[in-house]
């Protein structure tokens, strides 16, 4: 395969990442607006942190694919965000959207092979994604 045809293979692996960051953000502040009773207290903070934290990613993404050369996505993912005001509900959602994350950080990881930078970068990424999902988990249980 030759370093073009792996290059977009990249950078499409990168925009469904920053489609996605896009949405997380996007979902996160949803939910830290729409969060209630005594939940309100400890989630809406980390909801904005989250929204925040979607955000960074998601500039990094965006200039690992012009670094590669190619056209970042404008659009989040068009998957749906579950409007609700059950904090169970949205810590679910959560769960899904860092593990699909996390899923897709993983496998971007597998095909960055010649640049020790951008997998650094993409790696850190994917480590905060599992630690999300580490932490959505216990909010889950608790």
């Amino acid at each position: 395969m030759s370093d073009q045809t792996n290059d977009e293979q990249l950078i499409s692996q990168l925009n469904r990442a920053l489609g996605l960051e896009m949405r997380a953000e996007v979902m996160y502040a949803h939910y830290a607006t729409y969060v209630r009773g005594i939940h309100r207290l400890h989630l809406k903070p980390y909801f904005e942190t989250e929204a925040s934290e979607s955000f960074v990613h998601g500039n990094t993404v965006r200039n690992a694919i012009n670094q590669l050369g190619g056209e970042a996505v404008t659009v989040r993912d068009a998957a749906p965000i579950r409007h609700t005001t059950n904090y169970k509900e949205m810590l679910e959602e959560s769960l899904a959207t860092e593990q699909l994350a996390a899923n897709t950080y993983s496998n971007i990881l597998e095909n960055i092979t010649e640049n020790d930078e951008l997998h650094d970068e993409i790696e850190q990424i994917y480590f905060a994604e599992l630690r999300s999902v580490e932490e959505v988990s216990q909010l889950i249980s608790s």
